[in-house]
C-alpha cells in the first residue's frame, strides 16, 4: 500500500479504497469517501464529502471533488455525488453533491472527459461519454445526455437539458433545452443545424442522417407550433434518431427549447 499511497497523503481512516488505488503527493480525502478499483487522484486532490468514484477514474492537480453546493438554499442536509467509471477529470475541475431540493445527488456517467477548470453544479446528470471543454460550467439541475460536447468557456443555464449527441461552440451561453444532436453556437446559444460532423464520426448511415436532416427542416419551417411538428415527426420517421429528437421535445422540461432559426 506504501507504494501506491504517496505519505503526504491525508487519508480518512473511514474512507473506503479499492484495490490498486493511487493516491499522489498532499491529496485529502474524506470519511465519506469511495473510491473504486484504480482510482488514481494525481497530487493536490481533494475529494470529499458523500462521493463515489468509479472503477479507473483519473483525477489530475487541485481538482476538488464532493465539497457542498454553491447554493444558498443549502443547510448541511446529506446528498451525495456519484462519479462513474473510467473518467477523465483534469486540473482545477470542481464537482458539487447534490441539494434536498434537486433530490440530493448529482451524478456524472463513465468515460467523460472534463477539461481543466471545469464546473459540475449540484444536482446535474450528466450522461456517458460526454466531454465538457476547458472552463465550461454547467450550472445546477442541468442533464447532459451521452455523448454530447460542451465547447470551452460555454455556460448551462440551471435546469437546462443538452440532448444526446449535440456540440455546444465555444464561449455559447445555453439558456434552453437543445435537441439530441443539435449543433449551437453564438454568444447567446443559437440552434444553427445538426452536430453532422460527431453523427458521422459515430458511423450513423447516411439513411439517418438524411431522416434527421427532413426532421431538423421540419422543425424549423413546418406549420403549427414547435411541440406540434414534433409530434408530426413522431407519427412520420421511423428513424431512431428522429425518434431521440421527438422523446426529447415532447419529455418533461423547466425550459422552453432553442428553436432552429
Amino acid at each position: 500500500m506504501s507504494d501506491l499511497i504517496h505519505p503526504s497523503a491525508v487519508i480518512d481512516p473511514a474512507a473506503k479504497l479499492g484495490d490498486g488505488v493511487r493516491i499522489g503527493p498532499f491529496c485529502t480525502v474524506g470519511p465519506e469517501v469511495v473510491l473504486g478499483d484504480g482510482v488514481e487522484l494525481k497530487s493536490h486532490v481533494v475529494v470529499t464529502g458523500k462521493t463515489e468514484i468509479g472503477p479507473e477514474t483519473v483525477i489530475f492537480p487541485f481538482a476538488v471533488i464532493g465539497e457542498i453546493p454553491q447554493d444558498l438554499k443549502f443547510s448541511g442536509e446529506e446528498t451525495r455525488l456519484v462519479i462513474g467509471a473510467r473518467n477523465r477529470i483534469r486540473e482545477h475541475v470542481t464537482m458539487n453533491t447534490g441539494t434536498e431540493g434537486g433530490g440530493g445527488l448529482t451524478r456524472v456517467g463513465d468515460d467523460c472527459l472534463f477539461m481543466a477548470g471545469c464546473h459540475v453544479a449540484h444536482d446535474c446528470r450528466v450522461g456517458n461519454k460526454v466531454i465538457v471543454v476547458n472552463n465550461a460550467a454547467l450550472a445546477g439541475h442541468c442533464v447532459i445526455e451521452d455523448e454530447a460536447i460542451i465547447g470551452g468557456l460555454s455556460g448551462v443555464h440551471q435546469f437546462v437539458r443538452i440532448g444526446r449527441g449535440a456540440i455546444i461552440g465555444a464561449v455559447t451561453m445555453v439558456t434552453n433545452d437543445v435537441i439530441p444532436y443539435g449543433l449551437v453556437q453564438a454568444d447567446r446559444g443559437k440552434l444553427d443545424g445538426l452536430n453532422l460532423v460527431g453523427l458521422k464520426r459515430r458511423g450513423v448511415s447516411r439513411e439517418d442522417i438524411t431522416a434527421l436532416r427532413a426532421a431538423f427542416q421540419m422543425l424549423a419551417q413546418g406549420e403549427g407550433a414547435f411541440v406540434d411538428r414534433a409530434r408530426r415527426l413522431g407519427d412520420e420517421s421511423h428513424s431512431p434518431y428522429v425518434r431521440d429528437i421527438v422523446d426529447f421535445i415532447l419529455g418533461d422540461s423547466d425550459r422552453s427549447f432553442l428553436t432552429p432559426g
